[in-house]
């Protein structure tokens, strides 16, 4: 009804002209509704869709009512959520993919945007040529560079490390004061004293890495790739771990001397192989951890308790 009179309301003309259907279906009406002309209103048609919006909404609005114990998404359990706000505290370092990569590793089946979301409401110190390449070749390379530490007696040590791209690992890793031709050709060659040399090695431009180095390279059989000046983003896998080394460890250490910081390097490095889950390995280590699903759950601390592994117990 209200349609057919919306239609005669919008005749172009000052007057409405009346087809032989409005004046049939008009006399039709009077006669099964006596009183149509009290309720007859003349309305748009945006008009007629916000009242059909309308209803719609106040039958969901309904429906939700009738429904309120079932309305949205399952809540996270309340263990869960204790769990990671432990987690949180014990490691202030670790962010939502970090806190998902353990919570995977404990058979806890949530999503990473969930954890996101507590992790939001819990407060918080303050804190391509070449990607073909590297994706193409990543099980037959490994990269090598130099950073350095201060120590407390305001000395500089040089930390010198071969990380292999498959599995993230470091290979070898040492630490001097005054690092040479000839000490860098040799941490090389122990890299790979016990096991099969890669096919490509990345390096930067930096002067250390001179004529010894290089034949001892190629004595190996190593091809070398070396990086555009200043680019250190063409070498991503040896910078990220020297980023991650020095967040997750050496920030909060004040080293002492050479032997000091290898002992540490040495048990970041187990933490790191062992435990620490990773982005790039699908949440998992480079040394894989079994997922566990039963049993009660303990933290196990590490680094002196700046980080902690989480397992599950026979309770």
């Amino acid at each position: 009804m209200a349609l057919r009179l919306l239609a005669a309301f919008k005749k172009k003309r000052k007057r409405p002209v009346l087809t032989q259907w409005d004046r049939l279906f008009w006399v039709g009406l009077s006669g099964v509704w006596r009183n149509w002309r009290c309720p007859l209103l003349y309305v748009q048609a945006d008009t007629v869709v916000r009242w059909q919006r309308e209803r719609f909404r106040k039958f969901w609005a309904r429906l939700s009512r009738v429904n309120r114990r079932h309305r949205g998404r399952r809540a996270t359990a309340v263990e869960i959520r204790r769990l990671i706000e432990g987690m949180v505290e014990s490691n202030p370092l670790w962010r939502a993919p970090r806190l998902h990569g353990e919570l995977k590793m404990l058979g806890i089946e949530i999503s990473e945007r969930t954890v996101s979301r507590i992790l939001r409401k819990l407060p918080r110190p303050p804190s391509q040529t070449w990607k073909t390449f590297l994706r193409n070749h990543i099980g037959q390379m490994v990269s090598i560079d130099f950073f350095t530490v201060p120590t407390v007696t305001m000395r500089v040590l040089f930390v010198f490390l071969v990380l292999e791209h498959r599995r993230r690992q470091v290979l070898h890793f040492n630490v001097t004061e005054h690092p040479t031709a000839d000490w860098t050709s040799q941490q090389i060659v122990e890299a790979f004293a016990d096991r099969d040399a890669p096919r490509y090695l990345i390096r930067d431009r930096d002067s250390i890495y001179g004529s010894e180095v290089r034949l001892r390279i190629a004595s190996l059989g190593i091809e070398e790739v070396l990086t555009a000046p200043r680019s250190p983003w063409q070498n991503p896998y040896v910078e990220r771990l020297i980023g991650s080394i020095r967040r997750d460890c050496l920030n909060h250490f004040v080293i002492l001397n050479a032997r000091h910081l290898k002992r540490i390097l040495a048990s970041y490095f187990v933490y790191y192989h062992g435990s620490r889950t990773h982005l790039g390995l699908d949440k998992q280590c480079p040394i894989p951890r079994q997922v566990s699903s039963n049993g009660r759950i303990i933290a196990i601390p590490q680094l002196g308790g700046l980080h902690h592994r989480y397992e599950r117990v026979a309770a």
